[in-house]
C-alpha cells in the first residue's frame, strides 16, 4: 500500500523533520537515511517500522537543522593521511595523473566531521527520545493512510471473490451435463469409425464412464469453493493477511488450470479462462494488501 507522512519537532536550537514514504512490496523492505550524527537511531527506527508494518517498501528520511548554524568541523587526520598516501601511489604509477585539489579532498565523506557543540550525552538522549516520538507520529499517519486505502481495496477484492464463486457455480452446472455430452460424442465418433455399425450399449456406457471420470472437475470446484470461503475469512480478519492471500491466489489459479485441462466442453473451457482472468486480477490487487 502507498502512503506518505511528515512529522517535525524542535528542542532547544535543534529542529528535525521525518519523511516516510511507502509503496507496495512483497515483504518488508526498509531504506533508512538519517542525518549525520543521528546514526544511533537506526536500530530503533527499524524496530518501530517492523512493529507497525509487516509488508511494504518504506523510505525513511530524517533531516536535522541547528538554529545557530552548523557545529564545528573536525579534520579526520587518519583518513586524510590515507588519501594522501593513495595519491602518492597513484602518482608513482601514473606520472601524468592530475593530483586532486584541496577542495576535492575535503569533499570525500568522512574527511571533515561535524561535531555538535555543547551536546552532552543527557541532552542527546532527550533529543533522541523526542525524535523517535515524532517518528511514531509519522508512522501513525502513514498507517491511517494505508488503512483508508485498504478499506477501499476490500470492496474490490470482495467483488473478485464473488465473481470467482459465481463462475465456479456456473462451471458446476456445465460440468453436471458433461457425462451425457461425452456419451453422445463418443457414440457419434464410434459410429463414424465403424461405418455406421452399432456398438454394444454396455461397452458404450463403460467407455463413456471412463472418459467422464477423467473429465470430472467436481474436486477442483469443491476446492475453489473452499478457497472462496477462506479468502472471505482472511479479508474479515483484523491482522495482516497479504501474504496468505497471495498464497491463496496461487491455489485459486492451480484449480482453474486443472479445470481448463479437464474441460470436455467449449463452454466449460470459456468459464475456466474467465476464472483464470478473474483470479489474476485478484492476485494483482492482493499485492497491495498488508
Amino acid at each position: 500500500m502507498t502512503g506518505f507522512a511528515r512529522a517535525a519537532g524542535q528542542m532547544d536550537d535543534i529542529g528535525w523533520q521525518w519523511e516516510v514514504k511507502s509503496v507496495n512490496g512483497r515483504g518488508l523492505d526498509l531504506r533508512i537515511r538519517l542525518a549525520p550524527g543521528s546514526e544511533s537511531l537506526e536500530v530503533a527506527t527499524r524496530a518501530a517500522l517492523a512493529e507497525k508494518f509487516s509488508r511494504g517498501s518504506f523510505s525513511v528520511n530524517l533531516a536535522v537543522t541547528r538554529a545557530g548554524g552548523a557545529g564545528r568541523f573536525v579534520l579526520n587526520r587518519d583518513l586524510l593521511d590515507q588519501l594522501v598516501g593513495v595519491m602518492a601511489e597513484v602518482k608513482a604509477r601514473v606520472p601524468d595523473a592530475v593530483a586532486p585539489q584541496i577542495d576535492g579532498l575535503l569533499r570525500v565523506k568522512g574527511v571533515l566531521e561535524e561535531v555538535e557543540a555543547n551536546d552532552s550525552e543527557e541532552a542527546k538522549a532527550r533529543r533522541d527520545k523526542a525524535m523517535l516520538k515524532s517518528l511514531a507520529e509519522a508512522l501513525t499517519a502513514i498507517a491511517a493512510a494505508r488503512a483508508a486505502e485498504g478499506a477501499k481495496l476490500a470492496g474490490v477484492l470482495e467483488a473478485h471473490v464473488a465473481k470467482i464463486a459465481a463462475l465456479a457455480a456456473q462451471a458446476a452446472g456445465i460440468a453436471g451435463a458433461q457425462p451425457h455430452a461425452i456419451r453422445d460424442r463418443l457414440q457419434a465418433k464410434l459410429q463414424d469409425l465403424l461405418g455406421g455399425g452399432g456398438i454394444a450399449e454396455d461397452r458404450l456406457i463403460q467407455e463413456a464412464a471412463l472418459l467422464a471420470a477423467k473429465a470430472d472437475v467436481r474436486e477442483e470446484l469443491d476446492r475453489l469453493n473452499a478457497h472462496v470461503a477462506q479468502a472471505r475469512e482472511l479479508m474479515a480478519a483484523q491482522e495482516p493477511v497479504g501474504r496468505r492471500l497471495d498464497f491463496l491466489s496461487q491455489e485459486f489459479n492451480r484449480e482453474a488450470n486443472t479445470l481448463c485441462s479437464k474441460a470436455e466442453d467449449l463452454e466449460l473451457t470459456r468459464v475456466g479462462l474467465e476464472l483464470k482472468a478473474t483470479i489474476e486480477q485478484f492476485r494483482e490487487q492482493v499485492q497491495n494488501v498488508e
